[in-house]
């Protein structure tokens, strides 16, 4: 059952965040919107990390549970990233939108990666999941190394 509350969930905000960009009334309401999205994110792929390092005991169930809402958490955030959310309380760096293809193509490297994380995570084998996780974590090291201030 929390899986596939999980599962509808992590959908129906993939389609609600489609249009994202238009239900912005002012810059900080896509700051705060970016900034929950990258939490979840960051919070759900730390789990699975912290199987795939040995940090905590591995759960097959809960790897797929966890790369499934970061999957979908990964496809949210892109959106909110409109003209002039680059001031105020953010990390964003104004490379975001000096180099806005670079930025995408980053953003597309990702949502790649966290596919495969989820399809390996539901494998049931940690192996693969290690073999995922790493080219995953990689591509967000990149884009905070590039994109965010620390």
């Amino acid at each position: 059952m929390k899986k596939h509350f999980a599962l509808v969930s992590g959908l129906l905000s993939v389609l609600l965040a489609l249009p994202a960009a238009a239900q912005f009334a002012k810059p900080e309401d896509a700051i705060k919107y970016r900034k929950a999205s990258f939490t979840l994110m960051g919070a759900h792929f730390g789990r699975v990390g912290a199987m795939a390092a040995g940090r905590v005991p591995y759960d097959a169930k809960a790897a797929a549970d966890n790369a499934d809402i970061a999957l979908a958490m990964s496809k949210l955030h892109w959106a909110a990233f409109p003209e002039g959310s680059d001031k105020g309380e953010t990390r964003a760096k104004p490379e975001i939108w000096k180099d806005a293809a670079k930025f995408k193509d980053a953003a597309d490297k990702m949502q790649a990666e966290m596919v495969k994380v989820s399809a390996a995570a539901k494998l049931g084998n940690l192996d693969a999941l290690k073999t995922a996780f790493g080219p995953a974590g990689a591509t967000c090291k990149n884009c905070h190394d590039n994109f965010r201030k620390e």
